[in-house]
């Protein structure tokens, strides 16, 4: 497996398994399938509502927790330092482990410094190994990377071929963060997987255009967390560390980038009053 180096020293797999839109009825047995896959990154949040099926699958494998990378994210409604420390504690709980090893905010809303406060607290008390943030665009990173006592170690944010992120990736560069991608495969948007020149690269290497997808991110330097629910397809997914793109072909992928969202706009009022109006929705499993 490749991995990255946090800017904190911490070791991260550059290739996660994502639970995103996986019910907990289902949740058990696909993070149970990855790992066995090989997957050792598992990325949830608490607005998943599948921490605890999480924690569940991986005391069902037996596989001992230093060899794992936890991954979750406080929710809107925890925004604040008390309610982000009680949260975090709950997050732990539920997963059935001492610590994670990433802890993100999930959207840069609410009293996220007073969340970042606590994390950084949490850091400190070896609850949590690294602390990050997820769908922070540049304006947001850059005050907190100069308003905080610790700086963030990741950026989790949509990134695909179509939406390539490539001047947030040179700040986060500048800043010493890692560029994670959510959506690595755009959820199948603007026929990803049938794409002429994916295929085409793909080929080229007797891989798919999924794969090609994923090899353009790594080689880019970008943390990938694809989700499948089907065991082949995870191998699959996996199944991206044996070949190379040249650089013909990685300019190729460079100029799908239409440099816009597939999905929605942190800076669109309808879309951040959406957010609030789901927030008392989505309520945590006790």
């Amino acid at each position: 497996m490749e991995t990255v180096l946090l800017n904190n020293g911490v070791v991260m797999p550059k290739i996660g398994y994502g639970v995103y839109q996986i019910p907990p009825a289902d949740c058990v047995r696909c993070v149970k399938d990855a790992l066995g896959a090989g997957y050792r990154l598992i990325d949830t949040a608490q607005s998943y509502d599948n921490e605890y099926e999480v924690g569940e699958a991986v005391a069902q494998s037996g596989i001992p927790r230093q060899e794992l990378f936890f991954t979750t994210k406080i929710w809107i409604a925890n925004s604040g330092y008390e309610r982000a420390k009680r949260s975090i504690d709950d997050s732990l709980r539920r997963l059935r482990t001492d610590y994670v090893d990433l802890m993100l905010i999930h959207q840069p809303f609410g009293d996220y410094y007073g969340t970042w406060r606590a994390m950084e607290e949490a850091l400190r008390a070896g609850k949590i190994r690294a602390i990050g943030v997820s769908n922070f665009f540049a304006d947001r990173l850059i005050d907190l990377c100069h308003n905080a006592d610790i700086r963030p170690a990741v950026n989790e944010v949509e990134t695909h071929v179509f939406h390539q992120q490539k001047e947030l990736h040179r700040i986060m560069e500048r800043y010493g963060i890692v560029h994670e991608a959510w959506a690595p495969f755009a959820e199948g948007r603007h026929d990803l997987f049938t794409n002429p020149v994916l295929v085409r690269i793909g080929a080229a290497h007797g891989k798919t255009a999924a794969q090609a997808a994923l090899r353009f991110l790594l080689q880019s330097d970008v943390v990938v967390i694809p989700k499948s629910v089907r065991r082949s397809c995870m191998e699959e997914n996996l199944d991206v560390l044996d070949f190379t793109l040249s650089e013909e072909e990685m300019e190729a992928l460079r100029a799908l980038d239409e440099k816009d969202s597939l999905f929605f706009s942190h800076y669109d009022p309808q879309m951040v009053e959406w957010f609030y109006q789901i927030v008392e929705a989505r309520r945590l499993r006790p």
